[in-house]
């Protein structure tokens, strides 16, 4: 069976829930640069967003269990955030799912640790043959991956290293940070 992921503020014990923005839930349905779900949880992470320096995770309803024996997934109330459902209403999303031209949103160039004091600079990804471009975002903070269709199947390290950190999406590198380069592929 396929796993499902919510981005998830730990802080907060929200979440967002693709299907309410025109998107799917498996990890690997939205996981690329562009997509308007993503670009959400960005500009939530951004400086002006509620989850800035959140401690953050992409939640796997497949994903350990906390001691209270529901895992984030389950626990971490949804949210609807009605300004970026006009948005995405304005710009001509219609309810279905889609994979075309994402909405002009986009909280900054570099996904920033503040835990590990480390930053992954988006113009950089990889683009496969197609065009395609993997977001870090999501692989590098998802929590389950591997357990269910629809998860990242290529070898990385990388995978999930930054789950429950504490992460920003900004345009400038703070200073004395590292960068980290995933290189996630498409499979």
């Amino acid at each position: 069976m396929g796993q499902y992921y919510k981005p998830t503020s730990v802080d907060k014990m929200e979440s967002l829930y693709s299907h309410d923005y025109g998107h799917m839930s498996k990890l690997m349905e939205h996981s690329y640069i562009g997509n308007d779900f993503v670009n959400i949880a960005e500009d939530l992470l951004s400086p002006e967003g509620k989850w800035y320096k959140h401690s953050f995770v992409w939640a796997g309803d497949y994903a350990d269990e906390e001691l209270s024996g529901s895992n984030l997934f389950t626990l971490a109330k949804e949210i609807q955030i009605e300004e970026y459902k006009e948005k995405l209403v304005r710009e001509g999303f219609t309810g279905e799912f889609k994979i075309d031209e994402p909405m002009t949103l986009c909280a900054g160039r570099h996904i920033i640790n503040h835990t590990t004091k480390e930053y992954v600079n988006k113009d950089i990804v990889p683009e496969d043959e197609e065009g395609w471009k993997v977001h870090p975002l999501p692989l590098l903070t998802c929590e389950g991956n591997g357990r269910g269709g629809g998860d990242y199947r290529e070898e990385n390290d990388c995978i999930g290293i930054w789950a429950r950190h504490r992460i920003s999406v900004e345009n400038s590198i703070p200073e004395g940070y590292t960068e980290l380069i995933p290189n996630f592929e498409m499979d």
